[in-house]
């Protein structure tokens, strides 16, 4: 049976609402349709690394060919594991995504490591990156020959963020009609990308392409460095299981996940490979490996004086990459807190809106923190180990699922060979992260086990002082009072992925 002490705490957690009372309930709307939920998958995944530096796989490769054989594989291994999450997304019908299916499946200190995690370095770390990144291309082309000022960067990221954090608070549409029109924007750059290169194929410009020079290596091939590429490229696609942080926000969920799921990867796929194959009709490899903006490099040699286009797309791909990230992270601190693994304010909604105010607030805090300080990138080093050693965790806990409750019932069920496949993959790659930088393995596993005081001080210790309870317990009266939000009620959240809650602020 699955473990329940989650369960038992957040019931002693969370005080009993009246659910007969008659006054209309506030939910957390099902506002998500199918073609959102696309915008959700594809605008997280295409962030600015494929505009920016694919470069990385190429280095590593030693050559086009399996460059682009190494970025088709990633595509279906991720494929593969978004599968094995649609099972489980329609299996525990939860916002939370990994976190909620870990803490049910491996019991609350599993969950809440991977929650921790989340919470104190890699959400805050990741928009506050994608935030700089939106900052510096939209500045470039005030500061043509030079850097943008530190400190315009700094500002402009901050705005990006708060102007989009008001938006999620209010109204989910707002932000889904954003998310939309973004990803759409940034496909719409990546196709123009694409045709260039299909122009330039009809040109004869396809030397890098033809079998004896696409596989000719630039430098010996190395199994060490292949599997390094593997890595960047399954990191390149990050942001694949976002979807499963707003199931409970999904029109349909039990249809449209996976219907997303299915639509979005193998659509990411295709643009990453021939986006890729684009560039190498306009750059040889040298160039393109030395270039810090492979698409800004590559509308100067093409577009002319449409160069410009190239990296405001960059900044308007970011910009809705900082959006997506917002959306879902704010979801899954509001499922931490539902479970009594974050404080109770962040599970709250707004009576009116129907927004998680809270979370998203507590969301963009966190990120301003970050920019404020200059380790940024050595922290994302240290925690994406981590955060792909929870992958495989998630994805043994479908199988581990399978094992103790053959008869739940699954709306979908995957071979278990899918599971299979991707574990060996990610076992492989965990185990090369370990051989080839073990320093930065051991850090990032150090960080995620401070958690493990906090869990027991916070989530296990239940009888606390009553000073301690009626302190928490004001601060979050108050906190209701200041952000007009209610606790939600989670009586039904067996039968329907759906979170209601009362107007009752008391």
């Amino acid at each position: 049976k699955m473990s329940s002490s989650g369960t038992r705490r957040r019931a002693a957690s969370v005080p009993d609402t009246d659910t007969d009372d008659g006054e209309p309930a506030v939910t957390l709307k099902k506002e998500i349709g199918l073609l959102s939920a696309c915008g959700i998958i594809v605008g997280n995944i295409i962030g600015s690394g494929i505009f920016v530096s694919p470069k990385g796989v190429l280095e590593n490769c030693s050559s086009v060919g399996l460059a682009l054989i190494v970025w088709t594989l990633t595509g279906v291994i991720t494929a593969i594991s978004a599968l094995c999450y649609a099972e489980l997304g329609v299996t525990i019908p939860k916002s939370g995504g990994d976190y909620s299916y870990v803490k049910d499946i491996f019991g609350g200190l599993a969950g809440f490591l991977r929650l921790w995690i989340a919470v104190l370095v890699i959400y805050p770390t990741n928009q506050a990156v994608i935030a700089l990144t939106f900052a510096n291309y939209a500045l470039q082309p005030l500061f043509p020959s030079c850097f943008p000022p530190e400190r315009a960067l700094g500002l402009l990221a901050a705005v990006c963020l708060l102007l989009l954090t008001w938006i999620n608070c209010f109204s989910v549409r707002w932000a889904t009609r954003v998310q939309d029109v973004f990803t759409t924007g940034k496909l719409l750059a990546l196709c123009l990308i694409i045709i260039m290169g299909v122009v330039q194929i009809c040109k004869g410009h396809f030397y890098w392409l033809e079998p004896e020079h696409a596989f000719h290596p630039l430098q010996p091939y190395d199994m060490g460095r292949i599997a390094l590429a593997f890595l960047q490229g399954s990191f390149a696609y990050a942001g694949w299981n976002f979807l499963n942080y707003v199931t409970e926000e999904l029109i349909d969920p039990y249809r449209n996940l996976p219907r997303a799921i299915f639509i979005s990867i193998p659509l990411v796929t295709f643009v990453y490979v021939f986006a890729n194959i684009a560039y190498v009709t306009a750059m040889s490899p040298q160039e393109l490996m030395a270039s810090n903006a492979v698409a800004v490099t590559f509308g100067e040699k093409l577009l002319g004086v449409m160069s410009w286009i190239m990296p405001i797309s960059v900044a308007l791909s970011t910009f809705g990459g900082v959006n997506g990230s917002l959306f879902t992270s704010s979801r899954l601190f509001f499922a931490g807190a539902r479970e009594g693994h974050l404080p109770r304010l962040l599970a709250m909604i707004h009576v009116n809106r129907c927004t998680p105010i809270p979370a998203l607030l507590f969301t963009c805090i966190s990120t301003l923190l970050m920019l404020c300080t200059s380790d940024i990138y050595t922290l994302i080093n240290y925690v994406g180990f981590i955060n792909y050693l929870f992958y495989g965790v998630t994805v043994a806990g479908q199988i581990v699922l399978r094992v103790k409750e053959p008869d739940l019932h699954r709306p979908i069920k995957v071979s278990l060979a899918w599971p299979v496949i991707f574990l060996i993959f990610w076992a492989f790659l965990l185990i090369f992260s370990l051989y080839s930088e073990p320093v930065v393995c051991c850090i990032g596993l150090a960080i995620m086990l401070s958690g493990v005081p906090v869990y027991l001080f916070g989530v296990y210790w239940e009888n606390k002082p009553k000073s301690f309870n009626s302190f928490v317990a004001k601060l979050t009266h108050l906190g209701q009072k200041l952000f007009m939000v209610v606790y939600p009620d989670y009586k039904n959240l067996g039968s329907d992925a759906g979170t209601s809650a009362h107007r009752n602020t008391g």
